[in-house]
């Protein structure tokens, strides 16, 4: 294609639509960027002049220029195939770009079309409205009636070009359906209205346009060379900097470890601290392996194992209880323990089947079966061996039960290991449900140990049947779009169950703990108490219950300070009494009733503002944070009461969210400290007015486009990335999509989803709605992925997605999410952003900046019919 103007380009487009390679060459270089925008080779002459003229044609150029020019066209022509040329300039005669020389060296059946024949044409031997044929057999197209030749053709662009015209002139300026409005104050619409409302506007009343002054030049960096001795110092630099941080952790691990030393009881304690680190270590091992696509059934796995506080209030139940011939809970302990297996119950059985609901989704017809009733076996040989001791006096029952709770643990962590692919995802998940089985029946027999009556073990079964019941009715409602409130409600009824445990062991065993276990109860209940409360919060800001902004009372992180101050105050009473000697006018145990009454109520307000004062936009932060607490809760409760099976479950559940906290605190750019600490240390963003950059942000106008223009966009790219969001869940338009983008593949388009590793409310339920609708796993990629190709994409469709593709994260410092790795779909030749309405926000509370670039098109409505229409649409053809 010779010539790269309007003509050229629509040339390069059909023909790229078309499948063919293409080649184009013009004298202006500022038209590379667009021919190569296009998936076109911009030809280059190995001299450097400008032949940019006035009004956007062209210039005549140098005779050195057209030399070089003619020997490029030379080497060329022996090439290609067709050759089209559309060069002209104003008031002379159209240039000679083919030439006898180039035409003798075409290959027979070659075709040169001439748009420039009306002005004399741009090929050697062409003549006006004539086909000519050459000796070689080339033919020269030189038609000047294409219009009319093309008529369905030429009115539909003419069509397009007088209602885009309009449109710019009215509609786009009230942004309202109907509503046409002339907007004199537009530079370009103000210069060409000659009249208006009967009035002569020409030349009086239009004020000459002011091109704005050219950009300033980047300016240019100095490239600085290091020697290898420099490189060597920054190195040695870099590697004490780690090595005294390193070495500041490590001091810090062998001081709680000596002070661990020092209040332990006994022994055992030591043991128990041995089975948390390594179960620690081996977690985070595992943990890192996990696919991101599967984070969210990894969230929901680990949340239904953190219900193995049924452990500690099971042993509660058993305590004591030698004596009770009732179901009823017959003591403050009992019933601590009551409320605690009740509530874990409902934990385990929901997050199991939510976690089988959404791995099910992944499941592909091709794939082969599971054949899961094979682990039937080594389960029940487990399971009748544990029974058979207890039944038959076969071996020390005790030790017996130690060895299924450490098969519990390892079940526990190949769950998680096996969460690393879709193909061993379902198997991870039985294996989790294996792990929480054993630790379950071994606690069973510990009961059976510590003398547990027949109506302990009934009533343990009501409530184990109760909770499974509430747990399996509560996961049957739940789908992909309601997932992350779920995980933040389950997290929830953990801490509650941790502080029943911690609470019904200390009214056990009021006056006869000691130091170690003591400090395991109270926090046991602090940890439990921000878990609850934090994750209650959670819930109603996901559920859209609570308002997404965050909470900003004065002195935020003073507050939060001061409860922790409270906190460990509270400890210190609880552990010594004796500290309060003289101020407090109560006997040790009232006291440190009181002190675990006071922490309860402290941990409680705590978790509602620490997670109060985080955004909504961080929610899916705040989610891996309150996983990870739940499981330290669960470390304490088994510190607490002595149990390796929890301290190790705990250690791997606390290690797995707090991994997981890393990686997305990383994907947003946000701090891990301060949003663990209720974004301490930040300020909460206020509503900027005018004058403080809003100007800036939003400069330009939002293009409302319709069906058919995405349609067309659609027909036309050849690259095509579909970017969801929240909305899209919210939609529920992932089936629609999912057809629009095979069918796209089906015509042979190259069709990818780019996924933001916090698109959504936690990590990778987009993912889990993508494969709901049956979206193969190759199609999808992540944003480290993806982010590089959006340069060389033809069209970005972005659905329900505002925070993860705001170009203000990278562009304005002033933003909450500013430093937010974002996707960068601006970077697109064409983006088509679907929103319900413009003004609407999304979790950083501001409008997008990317609507009004000029290579961004906005599609109003709803998500679920916008593409239900699409989908139809290309069906059609």
């Amino acid at each position: 294609v010779l010539g790269a103007g309007v003509a050229g380009l629509a040339a390069i487009q059909t023909a790229k639509n078309m499948g063919a390679e293409v080649r184009a060459f013009d004298v202006r270089p500022v038209t590379k960027e667009q021919v190569e925008s296009m998936g076109a080779t911009f030809l280059q002459v190995p001299i450097k002049e400008d032949g940019s003229g006035s009004g956007g044609y062209a210039k005549e150029m140098s005779e050195e220029f057209k030399k070089a020019q003619a020997q490029l066209m030379l080497e060329q022509a022996k090439d290609v195939d067709i050759i089209i040329t559309t060069a002209l300039i104003p008031g002379r005669k159209a240039p000679i770009l083919v030439d006898q020389a180039m035409l003798d060296l075409m290959k027979p059946g070659s075709v040169c079309v001439d748009l420039a024949a009306a002005n004399g044409g741009n090929v050697a031997q062409t003549r006006p409205d004539e086909v000519v044929t050459t000796t070689n057999n080339v033919k020269i197209i030189g038609y000047t009636d294409l219009p009319s030749r093309l008529a369905a053709t030429a009115s539909n662009l003419f069509g397009n070009n007088v209602v885009n015209f309009i449109k710019s002139i009215g509609p786009q300026t009230t942004k309202k359906k109907g509503m046409f409005q002339i907007d004199l104050n537009d530079d370009a619409v103000q210069n060409m209205l000659i009249a208006y409302a009967g009035e002569k506007r020409f030349p009086d009343k239009i004020t000459p346009y002011s091109p704005p002054p050219p950009a300033k030049l980047k300016e240019e960096y100095k490239v600085i060379v290091k020697s290898p001795e420099e490189l060597l110092e920054e190195a040695n630099i870099l590697q004490k900097r780690n090595a005294i941080k390193n070495a500041q952790i490590s001091s810090a691990l062998a001081a709680a470890l000596l002070v661990f030393g020092v209040t332990a009881a006994d022994h055992d304690s030591i043991a128990l601290l041995s089975s948390f680190a390594l179960a620690g270590l081996a977690g985070y091992q595992v943990v890192w392996g996990v696919a991101p696509a599967l984070h969210s059934p990894l969230m929901a796995v680990t949340n239904a194992i953190s219900g193995m506080t049924a452990v500690g209030g099971m042993l509660l139940l058993a305590q004591g209880a030698s004596e009770s011939s009732s179901v009823i809970p017959d003591s403050p302990s009992h019933w601590m323990g009551a409320i605690a297996t009740m509530l874990s119950f409902v934990n385990i059985s929901g997050g199991f089947l939510v976690t089988g609901k959404m791995l099910d989704l992944f499941k592909r017809e091709n794939d082969p079966d599971d054949y899961f009733e094979y682990f039937m076996f080594p389960a029940g040989i487990m399971l009748a061996g544990l029974f058979a001791s207890a039944l038959g006096n076969i071996g020390e029952l005790a030790n017996v039960s130690g060895t299924v709770g450490v098969a519990s643990a390892i079940c526990c962590i190949a769950a998680i290991a096996g969460l690393a692919n879709q193909k061993t995802a379902r198997t991870g998940n039985i294996l989790g449900v294996a792990g929480v089985a054993f630790g379950l029946a071994s606690t069973t027999a510990d009961m059976s140990l510590l003398g547990a009556t027949a109506p302990v073990f009934e009533q343990t079964a009501l409530l184990a049947g109760a909770g499974s019941g509430v747990g399996a009715i509560l996961a049957s409602k739940v789908g992909p779009t309601e997932l992350p409130q779920t995980v933040a409600a389950f997290h929830s009824l953990v801490g509650i169950a941790a502080m029943t445990g911690a609470a019904g062991e200390y009214l056990g065993h009021a006056g006869s703990l000691d130091m170690g276990t003591l400090t395991s109860v109270y926090l046991a209940t602090l940890i439990g108490g921000i878990t609850a409360t934090g994750s209650m919060v959670a819930f109603g800001k996901l559920a859209g219950l609570l308002t997404s902004k965050p909470l900003a009372l004065p002195g935020r992180d003073a507050l939060n300070l001061s409860m922790l101050g409270i906190a460990a105050i509270g400890l210190a009473t609880f552990v010594d009494p004796t500290l309060a000697t003289g101020l407090i006018n109560l006997d040790p145990e009232e006291l440190r009733l009181a002190s675990l009454g006071i922490i309860a109520v402290i941990s409680s307000l705590l978790g509602v503002h620490l997670t109060a004062s985080i955004g909504g936009a961080d929610m899916p932060v705040v989610v891996t944070v309150l996983n990870s607490y739940s499981g330290w809760a669960l470390c304490a409760e088994g510190f607490m009461i002595q149990n390796p099976l929890l301290a190790e479950v705990g250690a791997l559940i606390g290690f797995s969210g707090a991994i997981l906290t890393w990686i997305m605190c990383e994907a947003m750019g946000r701090n891990i400290t301060s949003v663990i600490l209720g974004g301490a240390g930040t300020v909460v963003p206020t509503q900027r007015t005018k004058g403080e950059g809003e100007e800036e942000a939003f400069q330009g106008e939002a293009v409302i486009c319709q069906i058919d223009d995405v349609v067309d966009k659609l027909m036309e790219a050849k690259e095509v990335v579909i970017v969801p969001g929240y909305g899209l869940a919210v939609a529920q338009a992932q089936f629609a999509v999912a057809d629009i983008a095979k069918k796209l593949k089906s015509m042979g388009k190259n069709v990818r989803f780019g996924i933001h590793p916090v698109a959504g409310r936690m990590p990778g339920q987009l993912n889990v709605l993508l494969a709901e609708a049956s979206v193969p796993y190759d199609m999808v990629f992540e944003m480290d992925e993806i982010n590089d190709d959006f340069a060389h994409t033809d069209l970005t469709l972005v659905i329900g997605a505002s925070d993860t593709v705001s170009s203000a994260a990278e562009d304005d410092p002033s933003c909450s999410i500013y430093g937010m790795p974002v996707l960068r779909v601006w970077k697109s030749k064409n983006v088509v952003v679907m929103k319900r309405k413009l003004g609407s926000t999304g979790y950083a509370g501001m409008e997008n900046p990317i609507l009004f670039k000029e290579n961004t098109a906005v599609l109003l409505g709803d998500a679920s019919d916008s593409c239900n229409a699409i989908r139809s649409r290309l069906s059609e053809m």
